[in-house]
């Protein structure tokens, strides 16, 4: 009897009301798959925000609303790696869900 351990996902989105959304299951699911999918998409929007960011903070001429748009940017990217930081820590790595890129992310800690 070695049923797949069901575990809670804090997931990539909230309620409309603000609320976050949880998802019980082994992670291995159509919405896993998309909330993994999301993640990702988040990750490598960060990623290209510091490029723009490390770019823009050397140029000398960039305005200060230039620069007050950047760091909303910065606070929202912030926000959300600390939900995926927060929702990968809070569960297993994924076993077999395929490499980084292709639905299965970076594993917990990587």
């Amino acid at each position: 009897m070695n049923e797949p351990q069901s575990t809670f996902r804090l997931l990539p989105w909230s309620t409309p009301e603000g609320k976050p959304c949880f998802l019980a299951g082994d992670g291995t699911g159509y919405v896993s798959r998309v909330a993994d999918d999301i993640e990702s998409l988040q990750l490598g929007m960060a990623d290209e925000l510091l490029g723009h960011a490390d770019h823009m903070l050397r140029d000398s001429k960039a305005t200060a609303r230039e620069l007050r748009y950047l760091a909303t940017g910065l606070t929202a990217a912030l926000r959300d790696m600390r939900r995926v930081a927060e929702s990968r820590g809070a569960r297993p790595p994924a076993v077999g869900r395929g490499p980084e890129g292709q639905g299965g992310g970076a594993p917990a800690g990587g």
